[in-house]
């Protein structure tokens, strides 16, 4: 699996949100962006999603161009997307919401085993209406029914936000496992040191620009760069 972004141009309106973006992503491996309020993150997930059509620029996906390819047949492709703020099937039960995953490429019951192996919790909970869940079990429901379509490539947005800390270390660990599974993640995320405890790679960006790639380890030793940037230290 191969992600290539070159040189994206997006715009809202008359608003260039995109400036030239480019990014570079294989499977198994996890790339985080980082940045302010309204830099970009969201719209790049949009871009690579179909949810929002480049001006100019390319997306390329094991070698297929998604410029203009519909959302749903991206999804078909092996790329999800968990969007901020969950977006699950409040009234539907977790297990129904989690066979609306399988059911995009075709998934099975080993599959739905699988997910459910990463988030026991939910197994506990599949006959339970998904919008009683916790905030910290719907999240965990959006990313297993992601997780159910079979993705070679999963799209993260802010998927910390709002959590308990302890239960952010344990998303994180099952984020950082799906490397095992030869997953690729692309990470959005404010909180540093999230970034930090599961990406490979880190890009900065800023005005709808990528500022500064590089792996985690250079990043965190980059004081200027960071408190430039995101505007905090490690």
């Amino acid at each position: 699996m191969t992600l290539s972004l070159k040189k994206i141009n997006c715009f809202y309106g008359k608003a260039h949100v995109l400036k030239d973006v480019s990014l570079h992503l294989q499977r198994g491996e996890i790339l985080c962006l980082l940045g302010r309020n309204g830099a970009g993150k969201t719209t790049t997930l949009k871009a690579i999603m179909g949810l929002v059509t480049p001006k100019s620029g390319s997306i390329m996906f094991n070698g297929r161009e998604l410029t203009k390819t519909p959302p749903h047949i991206i999804a078909k492709l092996g790329i999800a997307y968990v969007p901020q703020g969950r977006r699950i099937f409040q009234t539907f039960t977790v297990e129904e919401n989690l066979k609306m995953g399988l059911l995009v490429r075709g998934g099975g019951q080993e599959t739905l085993e699988h997910v459910l192996n990463l988030f026991p919790v939910l197994r506990e909970r599949l006959k339970q209406r998904a919008g009683t869940l916790s905030g910290g079990e719907q999240q965990m429901l959006a990313i297993a029914r992601a997780l159910c379509t079979n993705p070679q490539l999963l799209l993260l947005d802010e998927p910390t936000e709002g959590l308990m800390p302890a239960l952010v270390l344990k998303l994180l660990d099952i984020i950082k496992s799906l490397k095992q599974q030869n997953i690729g993640v692309l990470l959005v995320e404010q909180r540093v040191e999230a970034a930090f405890r599961v990406a490979d790679r880190v890009a900065l960006i800023e005005g709808g620009s990528i500022r500064y790639e590089s792996t985690s380890d250079e990043l965190a030793s980059n004081v200027d760069v960071l408190l430039k940037y995101v505007g905090v230290k490690k």
